[in-house]
Order: structure tokens, then C-alpha cells, then sequence
């Protein structure tokens, strides 16, 4: 995915599709993706930017490698997702993530959303919980993320690396959307394209 920081408007449809979608706890302020307000510079050369954040579906997750149980497993298209079954939520993957991304689905929290999202709910057992470009709930057919089919603003670009015509892959091949971070060695899949007053720098520091 990359991700176009000019184009977000800040508007959360993309924070509530998901929410709907993937029945994430919203009432403990937990997301699976969000989109951060920041304001950058000093009077009065100021701005106001979006930062659309999610897991990164790094290509070496060092969520991956610690996970004990095998829970934490890259499936088809090397995205990134958890196994609830298998989960026993120590909750080493939450501390390896350098993103911040992944979160506990807790007992109190399944409960929870039976009042939100009726008894029949798509979260079985306490668990960590991420992002998965919805591989379990994206619609037939589909295979794009709620928060991609929900932007207003075009700010998100969906689609396969392995094909040299999609948008997204174009973006990375001319490195135009750059990933965050590089020095983690994670080799994030989803990347930034910075737009006109942003410099990459800035960027890490979020």
C-alpha cells in the first residue's frame, strides 16, 4: 500500500470503515488503523498535515519471529495477520512492533462488542489484534481494505507488487513512496509518498 500524505483530508471515514469491518475496540481507543493530526513548523511558517498509520506488513516482522505459538503467521501476499486460536497473549509481538501497531483483544473486550456489533462477532477468543488489509472480511471479489474502498480522498493505493501495472507498484519501483524507517531492516510494504512540503526526516519522527 502506499499511502499519498497530500490527498488525506483527515476526515476518519477510513478509521470507521474499519472499525465496522474488523470490530475493533474503539471504546478502549484501540485501531487498527488511525489517522494522525500533526502540526509541524513555527509561527507563522506552520502546516497541518494527516499521517494515515496502520501495520506495515513489514517483509521481516519482528512481530513474526517472536511469537512463541506460531500465531503471528505471513500468509498469501506476504501479509501479516494472527492466528486467535493460537494466540496466548503474552503479547511479545505488541513490544517487538516498532510501529505500535498491534494491540490485546481482550475477554472483557469480545464481550463488549456483542453490544456494539450484536451477538454474532467476528472476534472468538482473547488475542492480539492488528491489521491485515482485511484478508478475512474484505468483500468477494475485492481483496481491498475497508479504509482503501472508504477514502474520500484517494490518500490510499491498494493493489499487488508482483504486478508491474498497478499504481502501488509504480510508486515504489520509482521511489516515490518511501518507506519509514528504513534502518529497522523490516522492509515495510506499506510506504509513503510525501507530497511537496514534507521531507522524509520528518516523516520518522512520527
Amino acid at each position: 500500500m502506499a499511502v499519498l500524505i497530500d490527498q488525506c483530508l483527515g476526515c476518519d471515514a477510513c478509521v470507521a470503515a474499519c472499525t465496522i469491518e474488523n470490530q475493533t475496540p474503539f471504546w478502549e481507543e484501540l485501531w487498527r488503523t488511525h489517522v494522525e493530526d500533526v502540526e509541524m513548523g513555527t509561527y507563522p511558517d506552520t502546516q497541518r498535515i494527516f499521517v494515515p498509520r496502520l501495520c506495515m506488513q513489514c517483509e521481516n516482522p519482528p512481530c513474526y519471529y517472536v511469537c512463541p505459538t506460531g500465531a503471528t503467521q505471513i500468509v498469501e501476499g506476504g501479509i501479516v495477520v494472527v492466528d486467535e486460536y493460537k494466540c496466548i497473549g503474552c503479547q511479545y509481538c505488541v513490544e517487538a512492533c516498532p510501529f505500535g501497531a498491534r494491540y490485546m483483544y481482550t475477554y472483557e473486550d469480545m464481550q463488549k462488542a456483542k453490544s456494539y456489533y450484536g451477538e454474532n462477532t467476528i472476534h472468538v477468543e482473547p488475542h492480539v489484534d492488528k491489521c491485515t488489509f482485511c484478508y478475512e472480511t474484505a468483500p468477494d471479489g475485492t481483496n481491498t481494505p475497508a479504509c482503501v474502498r472508504s477514502c474520500v480522498g484517494g490518500a490510499r493505493v491498494f493493489g499487488c507488487l508482483d504486478n508491474p501495472d498497478e499504481k502501488v507498484t509504480q510508486l515504489f519501483e520509482t521511489g516515490q513512496a518511501v518507506e519509514l524507517n528504513p534502518e529497522l531492516g523490516v522492509k515495510a510494504k506499506v510506504r509513503y509518498v510525501l507530497g511537496k512540503s514534507l521531507s522524509e526526516g520528518e516523516v520518522d519522527n512520527f
